[in-house]
């Protein structure tokens, strides 16, 4: 059953230690992100290095960079598709958001921990056209799985649960190059299907809303937003007393484009939920992630790692930073021709 209340406050108590805790966990995501940071440093100033010194390692450089896909070209090339949420590219991301942390003034310990796995298939359908002219529909379902997520159950007290969460589904119509040049625009419907296992894993509800992609890219970077917002359609009847779905978030990301395959940026996504009291509606993370797009066989496969800490969070109880990991490598396109013809 859903929790009406999280917990009432004990006479006693000041948030002393809820304070100290995040402190400890703002102090560690800092330290982590410093590191990474010093670490991409390194890695773009090996890479230049390494383009601007034949001799050492020559071959293994050399065969990394004539690495051609018959269809989207160098591995640099294929990590740059693979920054754009509009790109013709099929692929399959798997996130790995583990450790999560998670505090509030539910809480006076330390911050509890969480794992989630996001699987999302990238599936670009062509449409109509080709080349810079080409029309289609982006879908990325995202499909969460929940491996451990604390739920408060009163002060100071926590169940773990996990499951299958809510399933998104957006669909995003491309305005082709075209016409939009450097910019990327696109939009579309998006439906939110109650697929959760555990109530406090999903909204028992359908939902449904826009969604739309707007953003800028060149040859180096890649920097843009995808907002996408819900309403409620219907219910899966499992639990009436639920408030009607009224929430959204907004992915924001910059992505650049380094030498030899190597990326460097943020793609932090933004939550909102309309029905949640003063001070729990928002999650505002920030970010900083690091990767490379290699060949494992004949698959690319881009790899990237990185942290995120919320600078704006739920007051009572919610995700205050997570270590992610993402695998996504590049899977044949099922549907090469335009389905109207070109």
């Amino acid at each position: 059953m859903k929790m009406k209340k999280l917990f009432s406050y004990p006479a006693h108590y000041l948030g002393r230690d809820t304070l100290r805790s995040r402190r400890r966990t703002f102090s560690l995501v800092c330290l982590i992100c410093g590191a990474l940071l010093f670490s991409i440093t390194l890695s773009a100033g090996s890479a230049l290095a390494h383009e601007a010194d034949p001799h050492p390692h020559a071959e293994d450089s050399k065969a990394e960079n004539e690495y051609v896909h018959p269809q989207h070209g160098t591995l640099g090339q294929i990590g740059a598709k693979l920054a754009n949420p509009l790109g013709d590219l099929w692929a399959l991301v798997m996130s790995f958001n583990m450790p999560q942390f998670y505090d509030g003034d539910a809480n006076t310990g330390d911050p509890q921990l969480g794992a989630t796995t996001v699987l999302q298939p990238i599936l670009p359908i062509p449409l109509y056209g080709s080349g810079d002219g080409e029309w289609r529909m982006v879908t990325r379902p995202i499909i969460p799985i929940i491996w451990s997520k604390p739920i408060p159950t009163g002060f100071d007290e926590f169940d773990d649960t996990g499951g299958l969460g809510d399933i998104q589904l957006p669909f995003t119509f491309n305005l082709p190059e075209r016409y939009a040049g450097n910019f990327l625009l696109g939009a579309g419907p998006v439906g939110l299907f109650p697929s959760a296992t555990d109530d406090d894993l999903g909204q028992d509800q359908w939902a449904l809303g826009p969604a739309a992609v707007l953003g800028y890219k060149t040859k180096f970077l890649t920097t843009g937003i995808f907002p996408n917002y819900f309403w409620k359609v219907g219910s899966s009847g499992q639990d009436e007393d639920q408030r009607d779905v009224n929430q959204g978030s907004l992915l924001y990301f910059l992505i650049l484009n380094l030498p030899n395959a190597w990326q460097a940026g943020f793609n932090p996504t933004i939550t909102y939920n309309h029905n949640a009291d003063h001070g729990n509606k928002w999650n505002v993370p920030v970010g900083l992630f690091a990767g490379k797009t290699i060949k494992i066989g004949k698959m690319p496969v881009n790899i990237k790692a990185g942290l995120e800490y919320s600078v704006v969070s739920p007051d009572a109880f919610g995700q205050r930073a997570q270590f992610r990991i993402q695998i996504t490598p590049v899977i044949p396109s099922l549907i090469k021709n335009p389905i109207f013809g070109k």
